[in-house]
């Protein structure tokens, strides 16, 4: 008899085609993976994966087990989510994935507001810029930057993002001295934004793929950056807006417009926890709608 563990192992390498990646998201060591997927391809009597190039790829005995296992997950996470569905109380834990530089700024009163009205509830942020599969249970509601929300969710686009290009108001006043002096012949200095694939593709769409004199891959070092003048980047307006220190460059763009999603997974669509953090966090989102939407301008 296969044991799910095993099963579920192999699962998230032929997912993420690396033991390495496996082991991080399972948050279990390298050789931990390795030898049991060795021990349940010996069981089986099978080989499952084969290494190309530096990737895992399903051989056909591969390709069967991760149907079944695919199978078996389904209905695991359908029990999990039955037995959560019947949880009416406002207590225990609640994880809520969203990225790291709304969660860090405009979101951060919200969270504050909801722990102080629900008090019981453990409220546990998962900040990054990847994104968490609540079909995997790595989180219970998302709150998701994006126009494709993918996977089979429930939930509501709140609000638009918009973006825009901003620098330092230092910056752009020496930019214009150049200009007028007829010394600046290459317009914009960007600044290397690889925090995410939006910020990287929108860099990439304005300027061009030359390189930076100055790169990093957070959205904060981003800002920070900005205020020592070195160079231009794309930043959402509710964040922008927000440091006196910065100015608009010129008024956002449509075609960079994100919508903000409140998703849930089906199965916790009568969780007592989700729902009260749910409505809360849309209220307030809605009571900020201009913030994100770019209708004022801070200063």
């Amino acid at each position: 008899m296969m044991n799910w563990d095993d099963l579920k192992l192999f699962l998230t390498v032929a997912r993420y085609g690396t033991m390495s990646s496996a082991a991080k998201q399972l948050n279990i060591q390298h050789s931990t993976i390795s030898r049991r997927i060795r021990a349940l391809e010996k069981q089986l009597g099978v080989s499952l994966l084969v290494r190309k190039k530096g990737t895992y790829h399903l051989t056909d005995a591969g390709i069967k087990i991760e149907r079944a296992a695919a199978r078996m997950e389904s209905e695991v996470i359908g029990v999990d989510g039955a037995l959560l569905g019947q949880d009416l109380h406002l207590v225990g834990p609640l994880r809520v994935t969203t990225i790291s530089i709304m969660s860090s700024t405009i979101l951060m009163p919200m969270f504050n507001s909801f722990c102080k009205n629900y008090p019981e509830i453990d409220l546990h942020i998962v900040a990054s810029n990847t994104t968490a599969s609540l079909a995997q249970r790595e989180a219970d509601i998302a709150i998701r930057s994006t126009n494709a929300p993918g996977e089979t969710l429930i939930g509501k686009r709140v609000v638009t993002v918009k973006s825009t290009i901003y620098g330092s108001i230092e910056y752009f006043k020496q930019l214009k001295q150049l200009k007028e002096n007829k010394q600046n012949k290459n317009g914009l200095k960007w600044i290397g934004a690889e925090c995410c694939d939006f910020h990287r593709s929108w860099t990439n769409q304005t300027c061009g793929t030359a390189t930076h004199q100055f790169n990093c891959d957070d959205a904060l070092i981003t800002v920070a950056a900005l205020r020592e003048g070195l160079g231009v980047s794309f930043l959402p307006c509710f964040m922008g807006d927000a440091d006196s220190q910065l100015e608009r460059y010129c008024d956002p763009d449509p075609k960079f417009d994100l919508g903000l999603w409140v998703l849930i997974h089906p199965e916790q669509k009568h969780n007592a926890r989700v729902l009260a953090f749910r409505n809360h966090i849309i209220n307030n989102i809605e009571n900020q709608r201009h913030l994100f939407e770019g209708d004022t301008v801070a200063g």
